[in-house]
């Protein structure tokens, strides 16, 4: 029974997707509707909209799956997706909307004023979209085997057709309505069955949660590995500061109408994302309750959906099952479709118009690449996804956060806060960043786990690769004076004057 139920909830989530990106469709014209949105979204809309899109996989399966296997060590995933938007409101968030640009690479470009960092920029930001697209495709594709025994290729086949009809449809405009409203059934589906589960557990004196010493110590970890705290410290660092690099949270930023409201938008996010991350709690101390010893090739991520028939028996638990089914899916495809927007908006201008021309002008032309570029934005990662080793969720995502922190963090914050910024610094931090970052996490993948500093470091290499990354931009901008922007110190009083100013 669980299987047709789950079957339902998850078409329904999706029609309800393409529904309303079609709905949506009649406010998308213009070349800023695809790309931000026409610049309308209020702050709360947006927030919702924001943890639609930020709430991926590893945040509604991988989180409790992290927790229920590594117990309180595994809590700072939360607090480090959390702090980030603090980092962003503090640094980055008005900025980032007064300077007008569509993407990251759009932003290096209008700072600077070169061409080849604007590349660069574009270069990474589709790897880290990428990156973090390949987890949502395969963790839907384990789910919907799961509740339903479908083979592997079908999950991830069908958040790729869903994402890619979806953002072609009307781009930003139209994936703003969507992941604002999945974020609210993703609440929902987490939360009820969490209260339902949790209100069984009490009043029957369910069993108590079978976990080890360690389970219950902060910066302990698992054998062999040790430096606990650096590993800790690195990882909060990693998700902190790639929060603020990551393109599709960025560019979420532009569609607000100004810097206020993109400071209220963050506050509002900081808020949702507390209260959701509540409930991730619950599953992982009592799926150590229900389901102390996994069976093994068991992965820890699909706690959350064997919890329910563990706990409920019958057509309680089906029900609860194909809730959590549901709000997965509605996961996969609102963080898939706010990293295909981010990709898709890149590849059009940086790869498509090149190769293509402009054949036409106007807002017609520009809508016609941009869904052609949705179409690759999101096929590349799933070809992918189909032959890359799975991984835990919220482990592989943690590989795009600390590619962006070592990246695109150093060239925002020097880049909205440093006058002397240099084309020369920002470059060789982009490319010290992204060499040291991911050679780092392939040497550790390749060499596997291990003890000692040289395994910490590479494993957890965010507290070392983004320090490493800001020194190398300032040291090289400060030789190299020749590169600084003419309009630099024009651009950052542009950055930093509120609207309200300039608008009298």
């Amino acid at each position: 029974m669980a299987g047709p139920l789950s079957v339902g909830t998850i078409a329904a989530v999706c029609l309800v997707t393409l529904g309303l990106s079609v709905f949506a469709l009649r406010w998308a014209r213009r070349t800023s509707d695809f790309y931000v949105a026409g610049r309308v979204v209020s702050p709360r809309r947006n927030a919702a909209a924001i943890g639609g899109e930020y709430l991926s996989a590893a945040s509604f399966l991988g989180v409790a799956g992290l927790i229920y296997d590594q117990g309180v060590d595994a809590l700072w995933y939360p607090i480090g997706y959390t702090v980030g938007y603090l980092v962003l409101l503090v640094l980055v968030a008005a900025p980032l909307r007064r300077s007008g640009a569509y993407t990251l690479p759009d932003f290096a470009e209008a700072r600077l004023e070169s061409r080849a960092v604007r590349h660069l920029c574009s270069v990474l930001a589709v790897l880290i979209g990428w990156l973090y697209l390949i987890p949502q495709f395969q963790g839907a594709a384990f789910t919907l085997r799961l509740v339903t025994g479908a083979p592997l290729w079908v999950g991830a086949f069908v958040v790729l057709v869903v994402v890619v009809l979806a953002v072609a449809a009307g781009g930003m405009r139209s994936i703003t309505l969507v992941q604002a409203v999945q974020y609210w059934l993703k609440l929902s589906a987490l939360a009820i069955p969490a209260g339902m589960i949790l209100a069984v557990w009490w009043v029957t004196q369910g069993p108590t949660p079978e976990v080890g010493v360690g389970w219950t110590q902060p910066f302990t970890g698992r054998a062999p590995e040790e430096h606990h705290l650096y590993r800790t410290l690195s990882l909060v660092v990693g998700l902190a500061l790639g929060t603020t690099g990551l393109p599709h949270v960025v560019v979420r930023y532009y569609t607000n109408p100004d810097g206020t409201a993109a400071r209220r938008t963050t506050v509002h996010v900081l808020a949702l994302l507390g209260l959701f991350y509540v409930f991730t709690i619950v599953y992982g101390v009592l799926g150590r309750a229900y389901l102390p010893v996994l069976d093994a090739g068991v992965r820890a991520d699909t706690v959350v959906l064997r919890l329910p028939a563990e706990v409920v028996p019958g057509l309680g638990s089906d029900v609860l099952t194909a809730a959590l089914a549901g709000g997965a899916f509605a996961a996969f495809l609102s963080t898939s479709s706010g990293l295909a927007v981010a990709v898709t908006g890149v590849l059009n201008q940086d790869v498509l118009r090149p190769l293509l021309g402009r054949v036409t002008a106007g807002d017609h032309s520009e809508v016609t690449g941009f869904r052609l570029a949705a179409v690759v934005a999101v096929v590349v990662p799933y070809a992918v996804s189909r032959f890359f080793p799975e991984v835990p969720l919220a482990a592989f995502v943690t590989l795009a956060f600390v590619v962006a922190a070592s990246t695109f963090f150093p060239l925002l914050a020097l880049g909205v806060w440093w006058s002397r910024l240099s084309v020369h610094g920002a470059a060789a931090g982009l490319v010290t960043g992204a060499v040291l970052a991911t050679g780092s996490l392939v040497a550790s993948v390749v060499l596997g786990p291990g003890s000692g500093w040289p395994a910490a470091l590479l494993a957890h290499p965010a507290a070392w690769t983004v320090p490493t990354a800001v020194l190398t931009a300032v040291v090289v901008s400060l030789a190299t004076p020749h590169g600084i922007p003419r309009t630099a110190t024009r651009t950052l009083v542009r950055l930093h004057t509120p609207e309200e100013i300039t608008s009298r």
